[in-house]
């Protein structure tokens, strides 16, 4: 079968969570013709049964899974699914030491695996792409999966390609076996808690990158926080503490509006010193960052016109995430709001100069409405479409002054949108309209 995992006598392995990387495995296993694999997912719809698999009624299947929990070698587990929450969580948490990921499995399935792991609250995807970015421009063989673009068993791997990987908490709260020749965390600040039940659990995930690696391979943090840490608990790897000063040395020469802004320079700061271990030729470096292009929805300045300048940073789902387009621009019409980050906290020191005014939607109205009383100009829109005709309003007269009129909701978007892609687009279209262009 040409996998190490699979070639081991495996009795039985149950995948928890069929959305894309429940299925993802659930194809990976297929084409390695293993067999012996039994799955479930608490949402119904989602569901299916290969033929071993017996019980007429959800009820009987899922009291014959349940007992698959007990009898598997590993339980695979979408990174969705919480050990709070899960329909058959009694068991999960009795059986927690069988628990892997998808990402465990890849290095499981192939031990010469080279791979550099991204993580952190914020930056994640950006920096992601501008690896590879960089690593094709060297033409380097490189495949980029994970928590953006596809799962990790559905990338190609046949001429062994480095895999970059953006790890969420999640996924590596669960992970046992995630072992990078480089592993990254960009930056930790209280974020999931509902999920993690504590700041110490979501750390912790972030750590596991560094648990598995040995003294060849590399580690790259940026605070003393996380300074102190990693030396407590004697990770064996070769650390590497990222200076922004260092990146600043070259910044002014990489002719890319886009990763000169201040939202871009912590992750810049970590390309750059990943580039120094890769040896890749700081000329070489600052040329190919030229054609680099930013990700949608990530302080993406979408449409200028006159004295307005239009950004969509719908990714922004927290206030930390927030605060780097609030402190990146000036003269801000702000559309903020949807569903709160459980633990969140509004602090305008140094930034509360560069907002005009702010505009609240979704259905959490009343939770921006505290955080932002007393502090900032603002005004309940409920809607995008409400925000958007408001703003035009505000700014009708505005001529001498260059303006940013900014999408940056400090929030989920599931209260009024299936997810923050959805939402970016929609205003997007909102303000296209506006100028007759969409």
């Amino acid at each position: 079968m040409g996998s190490p995992i699979l070639q081991r006598k495996l009795h039985l392995v149950c995948i928890y969570g069929l959305g894309k990387t429940g299925m993802s495995v659930v194809n990976y296993f297929n084409r390695k013709n293993f067999k012996n694999y039994r799955v479930w997912d608490d949402n119904p719809s989602r569901r299916i049964f290969n033929e071993t698999q017996v019980g007429e009624t959800d009820l009987e299947k899922e009291k014959i899974f349940s007992k698959y929990l007990d009898l598997c070698d590993y339980i695979i587990l979408s990174p969705g699914v919480s050990l709070k929450t899960a329909r058959l969580k009694k068991k999960l948490i009795e059986n927690r030491g069988k628990i892997i990921t998808d990402l465990d499995l890849l290095y499981l399935s192939d031990k010469n695996i080279k791979t550099i792991v991204v993580t952190g609250t914020n930056g994640k995807s950006t920096t992601c792409k501008i690896l590879e970015h960089v690593l094709r421009k060297k033409n380097i063989n490189v495949s980029l999966g994970g928590n953006i673009g596809k799962p990790v068993l559905d990338l190609n791997l046949k001429n062994k390609p480095v895999v970059i990987i953006e790890a969420s908490s999640f996924q590596l709260s669960y992970s046992q076996y995630i072992k990078p020749d480089y592993a990254i965390i960009l930056n930790i600040t209280k974020d999931h808690l509902d999920w993690h039940s504590s700041y110490k659990n979501y750390i912790d995930s972030k750590f596991k990158i560094f648990s598995k690696q040995k003294r060849n391979n590399y580690a790259f943090i940026n605070n003393n926080f996380l300074l102190k840490k990693f030396k407590k608990e004697k990770y064996k790897s070769r650390l590497k503490f990222v200076s922004l000063e260092r990146y600043n040395k070259i910044k002014n020469k990489i002719e890319n509006d886009y990763l000169k802004s201040e939202t871009n320079e912590e992750n810049m700061s970590f390309v750059y010193a990943l580039s120094k271990i890769l040896k890749i030729n700081e000329k070489f470096l600052i040329n190919s960052l030229k054609s680099f292009k930013g990700l949608n929805h990530r302080h993406e300045i979408f449409y200028k016109k006159n004295n307005k300048i239009f950004i969509n940073d719908s990714k922004a789902t927290s206030f930390e995430a927030t605060k780097f387009a609030l402190k990146s621009n000036k003269n801000i019409f702000w559309i903020v709001g949807g569903l709160p980050k459980s633990g969140d906290k509004f602090q305008f020191k140094g930034i509360k100069k560069n907002i005009i005014k702010t505009y609240i939607i979704g259905k959490y109205m009343k939770s921006f409405k505290r955080n932002l009383k007393g502090k900032l100009k603002f005004k309940l829109c409920k809607t995008l479409n409400n925000a958007v005709i408001s703003i035009f309003k505000d700014t009708s007269h505005i001529a001498n002054k260059k303006i940013t009129i900014l999408l940056s909701p400090a929030a989920a978007s599931y209260d009024q949108f299936k997810n923050f892609e959805e939402r970016g687009s929609c205003y997007k279209k909102l303000i296209l309209k506006k100028f007759n262009r969409g």
